[in-house]
């Protein structure tokens, strides 16, 4: 009881305000608090928060508002019925006579097309033969070899003409039939009064040639043109037996 009265004793023998026990050790006891300060400087604005989510709709308005702006269009609904037909109109007044059709250029152009087209598609029927199209052109071959004139008499028949190549794409065409059979073939050109100058079967000049070198050469003896396996021409006479191919 003694030592614990002591022990009590240097305890409020600390100075006011503060209780130290034995140890030394001391604990204060708050003390009253002071007026409040004054109000710092506001601070500065913070960065704004993320945004919510949308709230629910709120109840409609009264009547009487603007109409708002019309929507996108929706998608297009299943066709309906069709309805019943309506009574036939009177007859409307007849128009003036039409342009006649043998007046009509671009008719008449149609037309000679069309049946050009017809007998190039015919003539190959009847020729019946291998055939290549060549631009405007047909080339067929029945794979026979015959004089020139046999080959004349038959394209004619046909309705064509003996084949005449006026371009490098037409005389490859044809020379393709020429290797194709392995026989040369004659070609719609005959040679004229003049030695040596060879024209179409019509008479009119030629304006493409594909002479092998140093033909022609058979200064009148030799009146019509063999093509070779090459493409090639060779002024030859009208008797031998040559591959007949026709155009239309």
């Amino acid at each position: 009881m003694f030592l614990g009265f002591v022990s009590l004793t240097l305890i409020f023998l600390a100075a006011p305000g503060t209780l130290c026990n034995a140890n030394n050790t001391c604990i204060g006891i708050p003390g009253i608090p002071g007026a409040p300060g004054s109000h710092g400087l506001p601070g500065r604005d913070g960065r704004d928060g993320v945004k919510g989510d949308p709230g629910p709709a709120g109840p409609m308005g009264p009547p009487g508002g603007m109409p708002g702006l019309p929507g996108r269009d929706g998608l297009v609904g299943a066709p309906g019925s069709p309805g019943e037909h309506g009574e036939k109109g009177e007859p409307g007044e007849r128009g003036p006579p039409g342009f006649p059709a043998y007046l009509d250029e671009e008719l008449q152009g149609v037309l000679h097309d069309l049946k050009h087209q017809i007998l190039q598609s015919m003539g190959v029927l009847s020729f019946q033969g291998s055939m290549l199209v060549v631009g405007e052109k047909v080339f067929s071959t029945n794979g026979q070899s015959v004089n020139f004139q046999t080959v004349r008499e038959s394209c004619h028949r046909a309705g064509g003409r003996v084949a005449t190549p006026e371009s490098p794409e037409e005389n490859k065409a044809i020379a393709s039939f020429v290797k194709k059979y392995n026989t040369y073939a004659y070609l719609g050109l005959e040679e004229g009064s003049t030695l040596g100058d060879f024209y179409n079967l019509d008479g009119a000049p030629l304006n493409y040639t594909n002479w092998y070198p140093g033909e022609p050469s058979g200064q009148g003896k030799e009146k019509c043109v063999e093509m070779y396996t090459d493409g090639k021409w060779n002024d030859k006479g009208c008797l031998q037996y040559r591959l007949a191919i026709c155009e239309f």
